[in-house]
């Protein structure tokens, strides 16, 4: 198999890492020169593409693909990807399996009720409902019989560098208080083995949750990571008194629990980090946040 990858971001460089053994060829693209030469791995060929700019050689290791996988985020109205390689692809007749990642955000606000695949998303802000939009564009390229598309909804991810315990070392953690209020959270290593299960599936497109066993209020984390590290956690602040940017304050607008039954049941993925206090606990021997 080969494998291009637009967008060569944390996801996508923890999968290859872990998994880039499955391919004969790999590929992607960077925001930039600077991020391309950063990579640090002889195996991937990396190209430039942003929204004005696509390396001349992108469009051929594209057709040389069998493998897609698309973590770059929507516009506001196009997906990038579409917008400039769409054409591309629907014309290729090549067999390709085509992986979206996307996140458990198209939901919408249920108040903390559990959602799993079957549940009709009504995304509530922009940035989820042009990830909606890009879901639908992505999974119309399944007309053609020659392409399989799988669409991974994501909960919020963590891993090394990315985690509370970094957030507490660093002196940015805060425990916002809100009645009620649970997330999903899902480790990097988690997602990589929910990608190398999904290209041995046999079966055709799917659109699965990845997320972790257990729901928490955020506040309840922050206070793990903090006895982890030995260390008084941050005061509580409630969330009508809490001074939030705009963006972090609509994280909180929208309450759910995601289903990962699918995920195990259809794929048999076993999480290695079933809660965030598995993933914390062995990130914290590995090092972070000391």
């Amino acid at each position: 198999m080969n494998l291009f990858a637009f967008g060569l971001g944390y996801t996508a460089r923890d999968f290859i890492a872990r998994h880039g053994d499955m391919f004969d060829k790999i590929a992607g693209t960077a925001r930039s020169y600077y991020a391309a030469e950063c990579l640090d791995n002889p195996r991937v060929r990396a190209f430039v593409f942003d929204s004005e700019r696509a390396d001349a050689g992108i469009a051929e290791a594209l057709a040389d693909s069998n493998v897609l996988l698309v973590s770059i985020p929507p516009g506001a109205s196009v997906d990038p990807v579409l917008t400039k390689f769409g054409r591309q692809l629907a014309s290729d007749e090549r067999p390709r399996t085509i992986v979206y990642l996307s996140t458990v955000g198209v939901y919408g606000d249920r108040r903390g009720e559990w959602v799993d695949e079957t549940r009709i998303p009504m995304p509530k802000h922009e940035r989820s409902i042009a990830r909606l939009h890009a879901e639908k564009a992505w999974a119309a390229l399944a007309k053609d019989r020659n392409k399989t598309i799988h669409i991974l909804r994501l909960a919020g991810i963590y891993g090394p560098g990315r985690n509370t315990l970094v957030a507490l070392r660093e002196g940015t953690a805060r425990r916002i208080v809100k009645e009620g209020q649970v997330f999903n959270r899902i480790h990097i290593a988690d997602i990589s083995t929910a990608l190398a299960a999904l290209l041995a599936y046999k079966g055709g497109g799917e659109i699965f949750n990845v997320a972790d066993d257990e729901p928490a209020p955020p506040q309840d984390v922050v206070a793990y990571a903090a006895k982890l590290m030995g260390i008084a956690p941050p005061p509580e602040h409630q969330f009508d008194d809490a001074e939030l940017s705009a963006l972090a304050r609509s994280f909180y607008d929208e309450n759910k629990r995601a289903s990962n039954r699918k995920l195990k049941e259809k794929l048999g993925v076993k999480l290695r980090f079933p809660t965030y206090r598995e993933g914390l606990a062995a990130l914290w021997e590995a090092g972070e946040g000391r």
